[in-house]
């Protein structure tokens, strides 16, 4: 009777019942005049792709495959159009509403609120191509960005695969401290905070009895808030070698925020996964990721995006003075990144409605198209230990298929104009291909 019920209600709100039986494989064949094989980063021409359920069965020239086709299959004609594999953000903040810039946005949001922005956020990155993102941790207490995560893998709402970090392990006062207010209106003390050794393990913890992915550090200050300096090192070498251990432990992965120097060296001494933004990156530390192996993640335009900005875009004066400082910085560090061959994964930072412009700017740093494109790609998927998974287009992989105009590896700012989308041989997005 009961199990009656639930069927009933999910029936009536339109969502698939967890009870429901899955729904039978679909054959589907993709045809284009263009693919980009990421692995080798070369362009294959008049190719097609086999797809049953949600994986990929067989690719490769159109009159190959085709002859392979069932006789009912669903053909999907991206003639004249670039495919490539689903993308993938490797630097996303999906809560809230993300055109508020101002400090103290998520304290006049609720959590269940801020998460329903989520929910609309994620379409956006879908609707630009991204089909797998890790958020890089949230300052909400109830972990909404968890929730969407879980959501989406029960197929309870739609969005991008994701592996999330949980709140931001930072020190009181520093670079992920929620607390803006003055001194008299004082937030209480949040979990995250560790100003010890410590308090280290219990921080962690707590993101990982929630169900976080990845561990996000605060190394040193950042831009978006009024109290850091992003010159300073926040929590100190022995904090992050704690968190790592601790991490580690648990199997799970660990990132840093890290701007200036002595935080990104100090971070990858104490042995992270991955560096976000790196924008003061020198020769001792660019050659210490080099030997390390560390990830990059650069996230180039969100901060030329900040530099241009006024008080009308809701950033504290503060902010907006460091954004204008630290860019002079950028373009030196990301070149000493690929001078030593680091390894660069695509991470926006930004309004997902802003995806396209981290491309541009990855090229104008000195990246090809392919390489940039790989950055989204292969280089998100083994960042994200995926790539078994996604982040190229092979036989047994995700049928994460997006297919644009133009071809990216000649024009980058063709990947402005998304117009297929598939995740899982689930068709998202289609407003250029014609059927048959």
């Amino acid at each position: 009777m009961i199990r009656s019920i639930l069927v009933g209600l999910f029936f009536l709100i339109g969502i698939s019942s967890p009870f429901a039986a899955s729904p039978p494989s679909e054959t589907i064949l993709i045809k284009t005049t263009r693919l980009i094989d990421m692995s080798k980063g070369s362009v294959a021409n008049d190719q097609a792709i086999l797809i049953n359920g949600p994986t990929i069965v067989e690719i490769g020239p159109s009159s190959v495959v085709s002859q392979h086709a069932a006789r009912k299959v669903r053909v999907i004609d991206l003639t004249g159009l670039t495919v490539l594999p689903g993308l993938i953000d490797c630097h996303a903040h999906v809560l809230g509403n993300l055109k508020d810039l101002s400090a103290v946005a998520q304290l006049r949001i609720s959590s269940a609120q801020a998460t329903l922005w989520g929910a609309h956020n994620l379409q956006i990155w879908l609707d630009h191509g991204f089909t797998t993102l890790r958020d890089a941790g949230e300052q909400d207490l109830g972990y909404g960005q968890l929730a969407l995560r879980d959501s989406i893998k029960m197929g309870l709402i739609e969005g991008p695969r994701m592996v999330s970090a949980g709140n931001f392990i930072s020190v009181t006062g520093g670079h992920g401290d929620a607390d803006a207010l003055a001194p008299d209106q004082a937030l209480p003390p949040r979990p995250n905070l560790a100003d010890t050794v410590d308090g280290v393990p219990a921080a962690v913890r707590h993101d990982i009895k929630y169900g976080a992915d990845w561990i996000k550090l605060m190394a040193t200050g950042g831009i978006s808030d009024p109290m850091s300096d992003f010159n300073v090192q926040e929590l100190s070498e022995e904090q992050m070698r704690t968190a790592v251990a601790v991490a580690h432990r648990a199997h799970k992965l660990v990132m840093a925020h890290a701007e200036g120097q002595d935080g990104i060296k100090s971070a990858l001494r104490a042995g992270v996964d991955s560096i976000e933004h790196g924008t003061l990156l020198d020769e001792e530390g660019a050659a210490l990721m080099e030997k390390q192996g560390t990830w990059l993640v650069p996230t180039l335009s969100v901060m030329q995006r900040y530099a241009t900005m006024g008080r009308e875009s809701g950033l504290d004066a503060v902010a907006l003075e460091k954004s204008r400082l630290i860019l002079k910085y950028q373009s030196d560090a990301f070149q000493r990144a690929i001078k030593h061959h680091l390894k660069i994964a695509f991470g926006l930072d930004d309004d997902p409605d802003f995806l396209p412009n981290e491309f541009a700017a990855m090229v104008e740093g000195g990246l090809t198209p392919t390489e940039a494109l790989q950055t989204a790609t292969t280089h998100g998927a083994e960042l994200l230990r995926l790539s078994s998974e996604i982040g190229s287009l092979e036989q047994g992989k995700a049928a994460d298929i997006i297919a644009v105009s133009g071809d990216p590896t000649k024009d980058i700012h063709a990947m402005k104009t998304v117009v297929f989308v598939m995740k899982a041989g689930r068709v998202l997005r289609d407003s250029r291909a014609t059927e048959k």
